[in-house]
This record gives structure tokens, sequence and C-alpha cells, in this order.
């Protein structure tokens, strides 16, 4: 009976640490990141979203499949003046990479939305993937690197 009496204390004294921790808090919202960099006169608008998140006649005008594994990059380039933006012609290089390290070369073809002239092209992305774009950005405005991540 007295080692009995020494483990219930012992006991105890274990389930009383495991209560010691913070009080569950609701869930607090993060703030949007930028989607565009600035260079300069030139601004680089970028998203990356999934083909499904697309309407229909969307992924037609933009001649997208739209897909369960694959992702829409779009890249924006902008010359800016005062607070109005026009579109520049420029070079874009873009690559994704995943977390295992697997590296993506994407093609990036011109699409006329409106007035403006915008770069898409289309990446393998798949559920509960997280992928990191580098964008390299030449134009006569300006350029430079741009980073992001996005997750699926």
């Amino acid at each position: 009976m007295p080692r009995l009496s020494f483990l219930l204390p012992a006991l105890l004294l274990a389930l009383s640490a495991c209560s010691g921790q913070q009080a569950p808090r609701p869930a607090t919202l993060l703030p949007e990141q930028p989607a565009h960099a600035d260079f300069d006169a030139l601004r680089v608008h970028y998203s990356l979203l999934p083909t499904l998140a697309m309407n229909e006649s969307v992924a037609r005008d933009y001649g997208v499949e739209r897909a369960p594994d694959r992702a829409l990059l779009v890249v924006a380039l902008r010359q800016r003046a005062g607070d109005e933006e026009q579109s520049i012609a420029g070079e874009v290089s873009a690559t994704a990479t995943d977390l295992s390290g697997k590296r993506q070369s994407v093609a990036l073809r011109p699409v006329q939305v409106g007035s403006y002239t915008d770069l898409i092209g289309v990446v393998d992305a798949h559920a509960n993937d997280q992928l990191r774009v580098e964008l390299q950005v030449d134009t006569l405005a300006g350029g430079g690197k741009v980073r992001f991540e996005r997750s699926f």
C-alpha cells in the first residue's frame, strides 16, 4: 500500500502538467500578401490559381484546360505614371519549385485582356502542394526578380 500512496501523487502531478497549456483562442486572419512588386516605374502583378477556380468562359478565352492538378500563372507588366498603369512589353522567365525540390520551367504566352496584355502559363500543382515561384523580369522601365509562394 505504501507504494500506491507514492504513485497517486506522482500521477496527479503529471496530469496537472498536461493542463498547463494556454486555452484555445479564435483564429486570426493573416494580412493578405501583396500580389505585386515594384521596380522603379515598373509594377509586376502576379497570381497563381488552380485552373478549376476559373469559370468555363475565362478558361476558354485564355485557351486553358481546367484540371484538378493544374494551376495558372498570370503575370502582368505595367509601367506606372502617378496613379495610372499602362501595359508594357517585356521578357519574363518563370520557374516553379515544389516542396520536394521538383522544378518546372513555366512557358509564358501573351493574352489580350481588354486593352492590356498579360502573360500566362500553366503549372503542375497537386492537392497539398506548396509552390515557390520565381520570376525574372526585364523591361525598358526596369526589372528584377520576384519570388512568391502559393499553397494548394
